[in-house]
């Protein structure tokens, strides 16, 4: 297994992180903006079938990929300089799902999922702001998807963005903040240090997961963990 996460999330969650498995560390520059350069939900899209990496994704992380055998699909949109343009791989794509502002998404990912119920949302980040789990359950801190799942007959947890960090930012994204592997949800950060962190508890627990918080510290947004293999 090949864990994705940005090269600049917290030291000791790096460290921790690493424990797991070998993680590829990724920053680029000069392809969209700072703060989300170094975002894994920015150049990969994970399918139930296959991985999604924009073009524009630096040549030496390709590289690393084939040299791992890692199958992967280059899709036809270049991430851009801002937003919609930076949006295109940010999909949520689950057993059933595929969540996305669908008018940005990546044409070649519509294809792969077009058995999946396709869920449109006006937030673009869609991958950012979404934490999918088991059984038609999801986390989000986006007002606008929990409207739209809970619409669809979906089990949502509201939760706040204004305590996550991202810097260069306001604030972050609660999907950006963690990743999923097998029945463990791994957390930048401490749920002690955010509000509402009982209630993120006491949803996955009841579900079955266990966290893993990666650092003794607020919610860092590094644009998801991804866990590939």
């Amino acid at each position: 297994m090949l864990i994705i996460a940005d090269k600049r999330i917290p030291e000791q969650a790096k460290a921790n992180l690493q424990q797991y498995s070998e993680v590829l560390w990724l920053e680029t520059r000069g392809i969209t903006e700072e703060s989300i350069s170094g975002h894994p939900d920015i150049f990969f899209c994970q399918t139930n079938r296959l991985l999604f990496v924009a073009p524009n994704l630096p040549e030496v992380y390709k590289k690393t990929l084939s040299d791992k055998n890692i199958h992967f699909v280059e899709g036809s949109k270049s991430v851009g300089s801002a937003y919609p343009a930076v949006a295109a791989y940010n999909v949520v794509v689950t057993k059933k799902h595929i969540i996305h502002r669908t008018d940005i998404t990546e044409q070649s990912i519509l294809n792969d999922c077009s058995y999946l119920q396709q869920i449109n949302v006006r937030q673009g980040f869609a991958r950012c702001s979404l934490l999918p789990l088991n059984d038609n359950h999801f986390i989000t801190s986006d007002e606008g998807i929990y409207k739209t799942l809970v619409a669809e007959g979906l089990t949502v947890l509201q939760v706040s963005a204004r305590e996550i960090i991202l810097p260069g930012q306001s604030y972050g994204f609660f999907g950006g903040a963690c990743g999923v592997y097998e029945n463990k949800i791994f957390i930048i950060g401490s749920l002690a240090h955010y509000p509402g962190g009982e209630k993120v508890i006491s949803f996955v627990s009841n579900l079955g997961y266990e966290i893993i918080e990666l650092y003794n510290g607020p919610l860092f947004d590094g644009g998801s963990i991804m866990f590939i293999g």
